[in-house]
This record gives C-alpha cells, structure tokens and sequence, in this order.
C-alpha cells in the first residue's frame, strides 16, 4: 500500500514542488525532500493520510512557507567574496607613485618635449590632430617628435633606476 501509494503520489509532489519553489527561495528538488521526510515521519507515526493528495499539496505548501521564512532569516557570515579584478590599496599607491615618477620625469624633459608628452598623457585622450593644434606644430611631425621624447624619457627613467638599484 504505502509503495504504490509515494508512486502515485511522485508526479503531484514534483509540479507542487516546481510551482512553490520558486516563490520560496529555494530549489523545488529540496521541497520535495522536505515533504518527502514529513511524509515517512507521518507514516511512522500516525499512517497514512486519508487523502494523501490533498495532505500532499498542504505539507508542500507548509514547506514552502518555512523555507522562505527561513532564507529571509539567515544571514551570509560575509558579503560577497573579494573581487581581485580590481586592485587594492598597496595597487592604487603603487601606481599613484609610479604616475608621479613619469610626470616628473616628463616636466624635466629637454625642448617641446614636456608639452608633448603631458598633451600625450592627458586623460582627455586627445587625437594627434587636437594634439598638434594644440602646441601649434604640424601633425606630421608629432610621429617623430614623439619618438625622440621618448627615447629620452626612456634613457631619464633607466639612469634613475639604475642609480637606485643596490650593487653587490
């Protein structure tokens, strides 16, 4: 009786589960587990139900109603796990030193060369063009300009590694 009655009973317990869960918060695989125990509980105790898809639908229900009570009352020990995409602290100084190096470096450049690269650093992203009508120079010669700017921040920047940098 009681095996013919949990396969009659399968199907109803998985639409009512599929229907209830997802107003509940939880997963329908464990309402249906949930009543699952309470029906072996009952049968334990008091047998089976008279009308066990009536009884069915009420504990589905009643177990929805707890598991939602119950997700709305815990509460994660943290929030969300850290997000390492974006940096930290240590990052955000470290390349605020690194930013304030390059610009010193830029403002001891020797000729045009500050304005070029300050107008090349800008954040407003400005085209070789703007750049150009800016410092009143042709655009044709920023490429080169350019070039020679950075050849000589480069040799700036590795002089003032280098003579950092312990020996021995």
């Amino acid at each position: 009786m009681t095996h013919d009655m949990l396969d009659t009973l399968r199907p109803l317990l998985v639409a009512e589960a599929s229907a209830e869960a997802y107003a509940s918060g939880t997963e329908s695989s464990d309402l249906e587990q949930d009543v699952w125990v309470r029906l072996l509980e009952r049968l334990g105790t008091d047998g089976p139900p008279a009308d066990p898809a009536a009884w069915l639908r009420v504990a589905v229900r009643t177990e929805a109603r707890r598991a939602g009570r119950t997700a709305n009352l815990e509460r994660p020990y943290a929030s969300e796990p850290a997000d390492d995409s974006r940096p930290g602290p240590e990052q955000l100084a470290l390349s605020a030193a690194r930013r304030r190096a390059l610009h010193s470096a830029v403002r001891r450049l020797p000729g045009r060369c500050p304005r070029l690269m300050a107008a090349l650093l800008s954040p407003k992203d400005l085209t070789y063009r703007e750049i150009a009508g800016e410092l009143g120079i042709s655009q044709g010669s920023l490429g080169p300009d350019r070039s020679r700017c950075l050849s000589c921040l480069r040799r700036m920047l590795t002089s003032e590694v280098a003579a950092h940098e312990r020996r021995g």
